[in-house]
C-alpha cells in the first residue's frame, strides 16, 4: 500500500475553478458587492470535496483507479466517500492569476501566449466551448487587479491578455485573496464546479496588505487547488519559489518550471546560460527562443492535462469537533510505486 502524508505547510500555486454552467464576463464588482460575495464565500462545511492526482515514477497519470483503490482519512480516522468519479473535463472554475511585475519582462511575449494556450485548453475542450468551464483573470503587480470578471467566454481572457504589459511591483498574496473574496461565483462552486487557481508568475512578493498564511487559509476555507507556472529564468535564484511550494502543495496541486531545464537535452550541455559553449542556445538566438518556447508549452500542456484528469471524492466527515480549527486529510492509494497529490485538510467552519 502507497501512503502520503501531506505536509503541514500549505503552498499556493495556479488556481483553477470548476463551472457547472456558464457565465457571461461582468464589470468589475463594486465594494459592496465584493463584500457580499466574499460572504457568499465563508459557509460551514457538511461535504469535502477532495481532486487526487495519481502519477507514477516518471510522472505519468494513472488514470484506471476505481473507488475501492482508495481510502480517504480526517483526523487519522476512515471516512466513507459517498462520490467518486474519474471523468474527464469535469466542470472547473479557473483563475489565471498573472504576475505583471517587472521581473517578468523578460519572457514576457513567450508567457503571454502561454497562458493563451492555457486558457483555450481548459476553456474550450477539445477545441468546443463547453459552459461547464468557467474562468476569469487577475492581473497583479503593484496592486491586484479583477480584469476578466467569471465567464464562460475564452475570447474575453485572450483579448485582455494580449493587450497587457508588465511592470511594477508584485502583490501576488492580494490576487489570490480577492480570487478567493471579490469575483462573481458560478452556481455549484466548490463542489461542482470546483476552484482552481492557476499563477504564472515567480512567486515573489512586495506589494501586498495581506500575508501569506492569511492567503493559505482563504485558500484552504474555500477549497481552492492552486498551481503554478514558475517564471523564473534558467540560472537565477529565486527566492519566490519556496512560496509557490507552499500555495500549492497545501491546496494539493503543484509547480512546474517551464525554464528550468532549457539545456538539459543539448549535447556537450555546460550549467552557464549563456556560456560559448552552448552557442546554439545562446541567449538572443533563435535556439534559445525555441528552447524556451519548448519548455513552456510542455508546463502548460501538463498543467491542463493534471485539471482535466484528477479523481474527485467527496465525503461528509463522520465527527466534526468544533475544537479542531483546521481538519488534516490524508489519501491513501492500494497501488505501489505512485505518487498521490490532494489538499492537505481543510477548514470546517466559516472564523
Amino acid at each position: 500500500m502507497y501512503t502520503r502524508r501531506h505536509p503541514s505547510l500549505g503552498i499556493l500555486a495556479l488556481a483553477f475553478c470548476a463551472g457547472a454552467s456558464a457565465v457571461s464576463a461582468q464589470a468589475p464588482p463594486s465594494r459592496a458587492q465584493a463584500m457580499k460575495s466574499e460572504e457568499a464565500f465563508k459557509s460551514s462545511v457538511a461535504e469535502v470535496i477532495v481532486p487526487v492526482t495519481i502519477t507514477d515514477e516518471k510522472g505519468r497519470f494513472v488514470r484506471d483507479l476505481e473507488a475501492k483503490d482508495f481510502e480517504l482519512f480526517d483526523e487519522g480516522k476512515p471516512q466513507t466517500i459517498t462520490y467518486f468519479t474519474r471523468e474527464r473535463n469535469q466542470p472547473v472554475v479557473i483563475g489565471f492569476l498573472v504576475d505583471l511585475s517587472n521581473t517578468n519582462r523578460l519572457h514576457w511575449d513567450k508567457f503571454k501566449e502561454a497562458i493563451q494556450d492555457l486558457t483555450l485548453a481548459t476553456l474550450e475542450p477539445d477545441g468546443k466551448p463547453d459552459s461547464r468551464f468557467s474562468g476569469y483573470m487577475i492581473g497583479y503587480s503593484t496592486e491586484a487587479e479583477l480584469m476578466v470578471n467569471t465567464t464562460a467566454d475564452p475570447e474575453k481572457i485572450l483579448d485582455r491578455i494580449r493587450r497587457i504589459k508588465p511592470g511594477g511591483g508584485a502583490a501576488l498574496f492580494d490576487a489570490i485573496y480577492m480570487a478567493c473574496a471579490s469575483r462573481t461565483l458560478v452556481k455549484g462552486e466548490p463542489i461542482e464546479p470546483r476552484r482552481v487557481i492557476v499563477i504564472v508568475g515567480d512567486g515573489h512578493d512586495n506589494s501586498s496588505k495581506k500575508t501569506l498564511d492569511e492567503v493559505v487559509e482563504i485558500a484552504q476555507r474555500n477549497l481552492v487547488t492552486i498551481y503554478g507556472v514558475s517564471t523564473t529564468a534558467f540560472g537565477f535564484a529565486n527566492p519566490g519559489e519556496p512560496i509557490l511550494k507552499r500555495l500549492a502543495e497545501s491546496t494539493g496541486g503543484r509547480v512546474v518550471y517551464p525554464l528550468e531545464n532549457v539545456y538539459s537535452d543539448v549535447s556537450g550541455y555546460l550549467s552557464t546560460p549563456s556560456d560559448e559553449g552552448n552557442f546554439a542556445l545562446k541567449v538572443g538566438t533563435g535556439g534559445y527562443a525555441a528552447a524556451i518556447m519548448r519548455g513552456i508549452v510542455s508546463a502548460i500542456a501538463a498543467t491542463a492535462g493534471e485539471i482535466t484528469t484528477q479523481y474527485i471524492l467527496r465525503y461528509t466527515p463522520s465527527n466534526t469537533d468544533v475544537a479542531k480549527t483546521f481538519r488534516r486529510i490524508e489519501v491513501k492509494v492500494k497501488l505501489g510505486n505512485v505518487r498521490v497529490r490532494a489538499r492537505e485538510g481543510y477548514y470546517p467552519f466559516a472564523p
